[in-house]
């Protein structure tokens, strides 16, 4: 409160309308009266705080900015939950005016947490840690298994170069011959008609696929020849089996 004191001079005079002895104590010239300016004062100090505020912010954005609480009085219902009230008293401290034990959480909160927590994480931090190492343990594992994989299938690695190109090799041949007997069909083809025909020609192509016809016959036929020696050959190696073991 901003007070000050102010001297007053009264004038003594006289009330006596009847004029009697009685006569009404003088005052004192220099007694001294106290007022009370305060309100007057914190208005003018308000109304220069805001000539000052020259940012053209809302009032609540400029308290912020001062690092002053945004709002004295709640303006949403947002402003009267115990979250925004943590939060100012969070930020701002015993300024925020939020009485410090809304931080504490309740036994409700503590019951619902409890709860959460059960569902959330059913396992002790024991089971945890042991499922935790059971799984870097079966990771381990898995990688020592990819690694003899790898080391084993590197071994091999020579071995399979060797394969492909004994495999490639034989495609090449194999498409050479082919290449080589279709060479052959149609020279035999020309010499069938006696003069140089061209290989588009109706009559070639005619010709050409029965020679391939005929070819693929022979072809099959050496073929059934080659097992039925094979199989001879196997009844008469069977047989001399048989007939050695009734000499013996």
């Amino acid at each position: 409160m901003n007070r000050y004191i102010k001297p007053k001079l009264l004038r003594s005079f006289f009330i006596n309308t009847t004029r009697s002895a009685t006569t009404v104590p003088e005052i004192e010239q220099n007694e001294q009266v106290i007022i009370d300016d305060t309100e007057d004062a914190l208005a003018k100090e308000a109304e220069i705080e805001k000539k000052r505020n020259i940012s053209r912010l809302s009032h609540a954005h400029y308290d912020v900015m001062n690092g002053r609480r945004p709002y004295e009085v709640p303006k949403h219902i947002t402003h009267l939950t115990v979250k925004f009230n943590r939060k100012m008293y969070g930020k701002y401290g015993a300024a925020s005016g939020v009485n410090p034990s809304i931080c504490w959480p309740t036994q409700k909160d503590i019951e619902e947490k409890r709860e959460f927590e059960a569902v959330a994480f059913p396992f002790t931090i024991q089971e945890m840690m042991a499922t935790a190492a059971q799984k870097r343990r079966e990771e381990q594992l898995k990688i020592q298994q990819r690694d003899n994989e790898i080391a084993i299938k590197f071994a091999k690695l020579d071995q399979w170069k060797k394969e492909l190109q004994e495999k490639m090799a034989k495609k090449t041949a194999e498409v050479e011959a082919a290449k080589i007997k279709k060479e052959r069909l149609v020279e035999e083809v020309r010499r069938h008609f006696g003069f140089t025909l061209d290989p588009r020609d109706e009559r070639f192509q005619e010709m050409l696929v029965k020679r391939e016809k005929e070819q693929k016959k022979r072809e099959k036929q050496a073929r059934v020849e080659a097992r039925e020696k094979l199989m001879i050959a196997k009844l008469q190696e069977k047989k001399g089996e048989v007939a050695e073991k009734s000499g013996g």
